[in-house]
């Protein structure tokens, strides 16, 4: 197992990451207890990512960056969203989103300095998201009503900042993942991995969203098979969850299944509750060359007033062929490189991240914008990246110690 290497970052990448989380909170999702206007919401966040940029460029002032693939192909991905964005075809707002992805990749790379296969931006990426969690709890414990509103079929939403229930899913999908594979490669006591499992799984099984729990548990699968070879509690959990899987599939079955189909119907659970319609309309609306190949400009993840709700789609129509191209090779690249790493902890995070996000993109938007998809790949980045080489003492960026010369009389004698 690779060692934590979290020394030698300063507390202020921390605080810039949860500001980049903040940013891609979002602003639509359910009515909160106290209104929010939607231009506040939108101030927050665009002010945390502003900050996370200026907090980033002030612990990086000399500006050193670290290779990587993925934020490379980021900063491409800017090319199709700039030309198809420039026309103004979907208005000042394409513009905006652009400016807000340059600044949001310009912050990664700022923060790629401390990309070194440790698990730092794991815990900074636990941390802030169980925040987050803790803000969805407290509204449902202080309005069970708002939380559980019957617009969203008494699915747990966001009642102090406007979540949705994929995202609270996602959030807390994501942070049970990585917790675990903290406790199995010996990163964090049993009693701190409760602390942040138990809550959160509750809060996902509120939320009733199926991708984030097929993501967790493909997700998981996949990144504890890659430890099984190495690793004796990762065995044993394997087996155990085989074991525990096993006799829920049994003795909970017809309950299970209820949970899954949401009280839904045969025709719309086949449709993905009303996607494939809103699939079929976009593939099939005419289309020139231009957008053909860089999209119709970024714009907020929907056709014809209703959300596109999965990536390529929404790549397609936003950044074209392109796009796709690039989201593929951002996927392929850290799956690539992933799959060639020695089994390690880091490895595994990195594995249940990607498989995640994979699977998530069919029936959830974001990985072509600023996004949580975005963050959790970039975290996988991290943990995939070759440990930095250690600084030579005669590098000018350290500092020699200056010694006196009847000091250095003294040491000869």
């Amino acid at each position: 197992m690779s060692p934590d290497r979290t020394d030698h970052t300063p507390k202020i990448v921390g605080t810039a990451w949860g500001l980049l989380i903040l940013n891609t909170l979002g602003s639509a999702g359910a009515k909160t207890i106290v209104p929010l206007p939607r231009s506040l919401i939108q101030m927050v966040t665009m002010g945390a990512l502003v900050a996370a940029f200026a907090l980033a460029l002030a612990v990086n002032l000399r500006l050193r960056i670290r290779a990587s693939a993925f934020v490379l192909l980021l900063t491409l991905l800017l090319v199709p969203s700039v030309i198809s964005s420039a026309d103004l075809e979907s208005g000042f707002g394409a513009v905006f989103r652009c400016a807000r992805l340059a600044l949001f990749v310009g912050t990664l790379w700022l923060l790629s300095r401390w990309w070194d296969g440790g698990l730092t931006f794991v815990r900074h990426h636990i941390r802030m998201y169980f925040v987050v969690l803790g803000s969805v709890a407290a509204g449902l414990l202080i309005s069970p009503g708002a939380a559980l509103p019957e617009l969203y079929g008494g699915r747990l939403v966001g009642a102090l900042w406007p979540l949705t229930p994929p995202q609270i899913g996602q959030y807390a999908a994501v942070i049970i993942g990585l917790t675990v594979l903290l406790v199995l490669g010996r990163r964090t006591d049993g009693r701190s991995a409760a602390v942040v499992i138990v809550p959160a799984l509750v809060l996902l099984a509120l939320t009733h969203t199926r991708t984030a729990t097929l993501g967790l548990f493909i997700g998981l699968a996949l990144a504890i098979g890659s430890l099984v070879l190495t690793s004796a509690a990762a065995r044993r959990f394997f087996a155990w969850a085989v074991l525990c899987a096993a006799v829920a599939a049994v003795g909970f079955g017809s309950a299970l299944q209820a949970w899954f189909l949401r009280g839904q119907s045969q025709e719309n659970f086949t449709s993905l509750t009303g996607r494939a319609k809103v699939w079929d309309a976009l593939l099939a609306a005419p289309r020139s060359t231009s957008e053909y190949l860089f999209g119709a400009g970024l714009g907020d993840k929907s056709f014809g007033g209703l959300p596109i709700d999965n990536s390529w789609l929404a790549v397609y129509h936003e950044q074209g062929l392109t796009g796709i191209a690039l989201v593929a090779a951002i996927i392929i690249v850290l799956g690539g490189v992933a799959l060639l790493r020695p089994p390690s902890l880091s490895r595994a995070c990195a594995i249940f991240l990607i498989s995640y996000c994979a699977i998530a993109s069919y029936t959830e938007a974001g990985l072509g914008d600023a996004s949580p998809y975005l963050l959790h790949l970039a975290v996988a980045a991290s943990l995939l990246a070759a440990p930095a080489a250690a600084t030579p003492l005669s590098s000018p960026d350290v500092p020699r110690r200056h010694i006196p010369r009847w000091a250095q009389r003294s040491e000869v004698t």
